[in-house]
């Protein structure tokens, strides 16, 4: 399991305009990365929109924010389109990132298998994990209070 103090594990992955997003493209940035089980899901949707709808404090700690899931980049651009989503929402399809963040269901709901965990990493502007909030249960969300207590922290 990812703890704080620790270097963030690189990724390059294809975003909703099929463009590639990398970690070190936000170096000398905070960055918040949410990893969310899939898109179109009520608690998803509440998560990526919370995220949306205070977009400016998150700016104003001079964060950006990324979504991952593992579905496809198609997916996550109809997603994005009609959830008017500000941020990169980036396609882990072959769960390679949500493996290495140990954010990754062995098994979902309907025996779904390999779907991401819901997940919150904030990451510094050198690469360092700074909160790390892995959830068993995707009916909950992660704490956006915390988030922000920490990032203003940095």
């Amino acid at each position: 399991m990812l703890t704080t103090g620790q270097k963030a594990p690189d990724f390059t992955l294809f975003n909703s305009e099929n463009n590639q997003v990398s970690l070190a493209d936000f170096q000398g940035k905070n960055l918040i990365v949410l990893f969310f089980p899939m898109a179109f899901t009520s608690v998803c949707t509440a998560e990526l929109c919370e995220m949306r709808d205070n977009i400016a404090t998150y700016a104003g700690l001079n964060a950006d924010v990324i979504g991952i899931s593992v579905d496809s980049p198609f997916t996550l651009a109809k997603f994005k389109e009609e959830q008017h989503l500000p941020f990169n929402l980036l396609s882990d399809f072959n769960k390679e990132t949500s493996t290495a963040y140990d954010s990754l269901y062995d098994t979902f709901v309907m025996k779904m298998k390999g779907v991401s965990k819901r997940s919150a990493f904030v990451i510094d502007k050198d690469g360092t994990i700074q909160y790390a909030e892995v959830l068993d249960n995707a009916g909950e969300v992660p704490n956006f209070q915390a988030i922000q207590e920490r990032l203003s922290q940095l």
